[in-house]
């Protein structure tokens, strides 16, 4: 596979979502879009031009990203779940997927894309 380069951000948290784009911004990685709900998401993939995606499991107003790993998951595009709460809380279907534990740090996020 090649190496990911566009990145779709799926967090409800603006200063978790700034930072994340930092750090793959630092890591060379681009952020094709930085989106809070998972309608926000669907319309991204849509759009198409991603490589794969970090998605927080638990997003604002009790919704989950699940139905945005299903649609990436159904045009193979890689992803993995970003969570506080450990990997308890993402859908068994999809719990074979890296999982990277909140507070984030730069090396963690580089091994969960790397793992992809």
């Amino acid at each position: 596979m090649t190496s990911v380069q566009r990145i779709l951000v799926v967090e409800d948290e603006p200063l978790i979502a700034m930072m994340l784009e930092d750090f793959l911004d630092v890591l060379g990685k681009q952020p094709v879009a930085t989106v809070d709900s998972v309608a926000a998401a669907i319309e991204a993939i849509g759009a198409g031009q991603i490589d794969a995606a970090i998605l927080d499991v638990n997003l604002r107003d009790g919704e989950k990203s699940t139905p945005v790993a299903e649609a990436l998951a159904e045009r193979a595009i890689p992803f993995v779940f970003a969570s506080g709460s450990g990997g308890e809380s993402v859908d068994e279907r999809f719990r074979d997927r890296p999982l990277l534990q909140k507070p984030f740090t730069m090396d963690g996020v580089e091994r969960a894309l790397a793992a992809l």
